[in-house]
C-alpha cells in the first residue's frame, strides 16, 4: 500500500521533474552518434605535424592524408606526377596546385573521418578543397589546427632530421638520435632539408598561411608548437574533444 502511494506521488510530480548533467558535451572517440571528423593540421616544415597526426589518427580513428608522403611516394615510384613534383620539391618550392589537388581528389574518403596533413597550403587550394568536399557531399571542414613554432627552432629541427630509407622512420641528430649503428649507416637527409632550402620553404609558407587560415575563419585554432610534444597534444585533444 505504501509502495502504491509513493508510485502515485511520483507519477503526479513527474511532469515537473527535470534532470540535468554537469558533464560537458565532449566528442568521444568511440561515439556512434557523432558525424565523422574532418580536420586539417597545418604548420611550417618540422612544426611537429607528423607526431601529432599519429595521435589524432589513433584517438579519433581518422584516415591520415599526407600530401608530402603521397608526393614522395610518387617521386620514388617515378610516376609522371612524381617526376613533375620532384623539380619543385628539390628546389624547396611548393608543388603546383593541379598536381596536389588531383591526388587529394582521389584520396578523400566518403564514409570515414579524415585528417589532411600539409594541405591546403595556398588560398586557391583551400577554395578547391571546399569545392571538392561540396561536390562529394562531405560537408565542410570541422577544424583547422595550426601549429605555430618560432622560425629559429624550425630551421634546427629540419636540418638535423635524418630518414631511414628502408622503414621511413625519422630521426634527429640532436633531439632523437639513432642508437643502432647499422641503421645509422643508412640514414639519409632529404634533398630539401638543407638550411638554404628550408628558409625558402618557410618564406613561402609564411606568405600563404594567413590567406589559408583566412579561408576558415573561426575554425582555425592556433596551438603553441614550441611546447613539449605532450603539452602540444593536450592542447590539440582539448580542442578536438570540444567540437
Amino acid at each position: 500500500m505504501l509502495f502504491r502511494s509513493l508510485l502515485s506521488l511520483l507519477l503526479l510530480l513527474s511532469p515537473t521533474l527535470s534532470f540535468t548533467s554537469s558533464t560537458p558535451n565532449l566528442r568521444s572517440p568511440s561515439s556512434l552518434s557523432a558525424s565523422p571528423l574532418k580536420l586539417i593540421i597545418t604548420g611550417a616544415p618540422a612544426s611537429g605535424k607528423g607526431t601529432q597526426c599519429l595521435s589524432l589518427k589513433n584517438r579519433y580513428d581518422l584516415t591520415h592524408l599526407s600530401t608530402g608522403d603521397m608526393l614522395r611516394m610518387a617521386v620514388s615510384n617515378g610516376t609522371p606526377t612524381g617526376l613533375k613534383a620532384k623539380e619543385f620539391m628539390d628546389a624547396g618550392k611548393l608543388v603546383p596546385d593541379e598536381v596536389v589537388c588531383g591526388i587529394i581528389s582521389e584520396s578523400l574518403p566518403k564514409d570515414s573521418g579524415f585528417l589532411l596533413d600539409g594541405f591546403p597550403r595556398t588560398e586557391s587550394q583551400a577554395t578547391t578543397l571546399n569545392a571538392l568536399m561540396e561536390e562529394k557531399g562531405l560537408g565542410c571542414i570541422d577544424c583547422v589546427i595550426y601549429l605555430d613554432v618560432e622560425e629559429s627552432s624550425l630551421v634546427e629541427r629540419v636540418t638535423g632530421r635524418r630518414i631511414d630509407p628502408d622503414t621511413g622512420d625519422s630521426y634527429h641528430i640532436k633531439f632523437n638520435p639513432c642508437t643502432d649503428p647499422e641503421i645509422s649507416k643508412r640514414l639519409t637527409q632529404r634533398s630539401d632539408d638543407t638550411e638554404e632550402k628550408v628558409k625558402v620553404r618557410l618564406m613561402e609558407f609564411r606568405s600563404n598561411v594567413e590567406a589559408v587560415n583566412g579561408a576558415y575563419g573561426e575554425k582555425v585554432k592556433r596551438v603553441d608548437g614550441n611546447k613539449s610534444v605532450e603539452e602540444v597534444w593536450e592542447s590539440i585533444r582539448e580542442i578536438v574533444d570540444s567540437i
